[in-house]
């Protein structure tokens, strides 16, 4: 038609270069379906490792179950899942007892599983978590 401009072939080719990383930004945000994927808690007793492996006043990230485990001066555990509660993604990074998501940066505190950073607002899930023959064992909630 005339009077009205065409696309040059650097903005088609632009749009058609953006549009695949715009579709990996989606996915990166989506939970994805279960098919072959490890779920988001334990749904059933898991046997995560010696008692010992967490020093007093540290966690541990345990990425092949989405549970980290804090263990307390006093001697008490605490479990949570590492399943972000903003965009569902799981977290994999553990610097001291700070959780950091990889998707949008969301930062958890792994002792209490409360947000310290945006854009999550909401805790992480407690799990329950006891300690049977030296070994930390945690499992679905009641």
């Amino acid at each position: 038609m005339p009077g009205r401009p065409s696309a040059s072939r650097r903005t088609v080719l632009r749009g058609a270069a953006a549009t695949p990383v715009a579709g990996l930004g989606l996915a990166a945000c989506s939970s994805g379906d279960d098919t072959g994927a490890v779920p988001p808690t334990p749904t059933a007793s898991v046997e995560l490792g010696a008692e010992n492996e967490i020093p007093k006043g540290s966690a541990k990230l345990y990425r092949d179950h989405n549970v980290v485990v804090s263990h307390a001066e006093d001697g008490s555990l605490k479990a949570y899942s590492t399943i972000c509660t903003h965009a569902g993604c799981p977290i994999n990074k553990l610097a001291g007892t700070t959780l950091m998501c990889p998707c949008h940066g969301s930062e958890f505190d792994a002792t209490t599983g409360k947000v310290l950073h945006l854009p999550a607002t909401e805790p992480l899930n407690e799990l329950p978590v006891e300690v049977r023959n030296g070994k930390i064992v945690t499992g679905p909630p009641a």
